[in-house]
């Protein structure tokens, strides 16, 4: 029993994904995947995480630093030995070659005392190799630093800004390939359809041009004509098909993941209506280029910083012995200080740095300035382009309307023997001309719409 509920349940299972599997796609759905699924976007959010580290690297110079620092070391060298002794406050007057001084003082006195200030202490000189072993804390840290840290921290979290703002630029860079993959794909079917209604349209005359070859009221050259814009259009539609597969593969790199069926929009997109001030609030480009003016700015800042003293702190306990941690309570030891430093003279080096600082803000602050005012041309160049495709579009299917008409009229006016084949052909391929100009022109259209879009931060208001 149970082994049936179990095949049951992985039955339905199957069944549900592969219906799920079948469903097609939308606009919406495939934006959302994009979201978590694309593979650039995916390294653009490592790159974030990068500058994050980077920045709390730098916020954490604040907090200065604590080493740990373990000196191991076997020496006979007399200035080491009697250091070491020193430093495990275990050196005594021996050490100072007081034997030699000691032997003066007995009788008999030897022949060197008569001159012991020149005499040189053995015990000295040539002392017995030690071992050292020396454990100490050291803490170190920036009291004033004439606003260098503070400097860099700015600059650290104006990168990350700056990683943060590239990803949603490069979101909405997929977002606007997506939608433009979306519309060009209902485009292509709306073309294909029209397509094969004409060539539906040339089956049936190919039917009506050879019942007339039957009954001798039309020739075999006509039926040749038939057959070749026949040909034509077929080729047309696998051309068109061809295109959609390709679409999708497109499509299916942009999710990382495989799609076999989507639902098209409307091929018709509607303009959206920014004003100049919003698509500059919100453009991408010109936030990106703030924050590259609060880098030169920090930097300034920075070079600054050359003209101030800095002042650190330190503070560090130790103790030494001839063995690891041999009587380290006894020997322990601590030192405290700070440090002033001011560098008073460079050779003109700080000047020309600070110097070099200030132009590059003023440059990037003229660059924001032009990428302004270039962005703002754009948005005209592009809006002017939206009402020459739309005044285009409207013409082109005026012109459709009337070139179907003039081919039903004309395969009329042959059936009745007052024109030709070649001049319904004509009139055919004037049909599909409008059909393929038409499209065209929508893709063009639509184009700037989503370019538009993008500007605006890929978002539709």
């Amino acid at each position: 029993m149970k082994k049936s509920i179990c095949i049951f349940c992985a039955a339905f299972l199957l069944q549900s994904s592969n219906a799920f599997a079948q469903n097609s796609l939308t606009l919406d759905e495939a934006i959302e995947i994009i979201k978590t699924e694309n593979l650039e976007l995916k390294s653009a959010a490592y790159d974030i995480q990068a500058a994050q580290a980077d920045k709390n690297a730098a916020f954490a110079a604040h907090f200065g630093k604590l080493d740990l620092i373990q000196d191991v070391a076997r020496s006979n060298d007399a200035g080491n030995v009697f250091g070491f002794k020193l430093a495990s406050r275990e050196a005594n007057f021996g050490d100072f070659g007081f034997s030699d001084f000691m032997a003066c003082q007995n009788p008999p006195v030897p022949a060197y005392c008569t001159n012991i200030l020149t005499r040189e202490p053995h015990d000295l000189n040539y002392p017995e190799a030690r071992n050292f072993f020396q454990t100490k804390l050291k803490y170190e840290v920036p009291l004033f630093t004439g606003f260098k840290i503070a400097g860099y921290n700015e600059i650290a979290q104006a990168m990350a800004k700056m990683k943060t703002l590239e990803k949603e630029q490069l979101l909405n860079e997929k977002i606007y390939e997506t939608r433009k993959s979306f519309y060009d794909m209902a485009l292509l079917k709306d073309a294909i359809g029209n397509l094969e209604i004409i060539l539906k349209n040339i089956q049936t005359l190919e039917h009506m041009t050879q019942e007339m070859i039957a009954v001798g009221y039309a020739k075999k050259v006509d039926l040749l004509e038939v057959q070749a814009k026949k040909g034509n259009v077929a080729r047309l539609v696998r051309q068109m098909q061809s295109n959609q597969e390709l679409l999708y593969h497109y499509i299916s790199f942009l999710l990382n993941q495989e799609v076999k069926a989507i639902q098209p929009p409307s091929s018709d997109v509607n303009e959206p209506h920014f004003s100049d001030e919003e698509i500059l609030r919100r453009n991408i480009d010109i936030q990106k280029a703030h924050t590259g003016l609060v880098v030169r700015s920090s930097m300034v800042d920075v070079a600054q910083a050359s003209y101030y003293p800095t002042l650190g702190a330190f503070a560090e306990i130790s103790t030494a012995d001839d063995t690891f941690l041999g009587d380290a309570s006894d020997h322990k030891s601590y030192t405290l200080g700070a440090r002033l430093s001011w560098n008073l003279f460079s050779g003109g080096g700080d000047s020309a740095a600070l110097e070099k600082s200030r132009v590059e803000k003023l440059k990037t602050k003229t660059q924001v300035e032009l990428a302004k005012k270039g962005i703002i041309l754009q948005v005209a160049k592009i809006r002017t382009e939206i009402k020459t495709f739309d005044a285009e579009i409207d013409s082109l299917q005026k012109e459709l309307a009337l070139a179907n008409e003039i081919y039903k009229n004309y395969e009329g006016r042959y059936r009745e023997k007052l024109s030709s084949m070649s001049d319904v052909i004509i009139k055919q391929s004037e049909q599909i001309q409008k059909i393929l100009q038409l499209q065209e022109v929508k893709n063009k259209r639509n184009e700037r719409i989503f370019a538009l879009e993008k500007l605006a931060h890929g978002e539709q208001l």
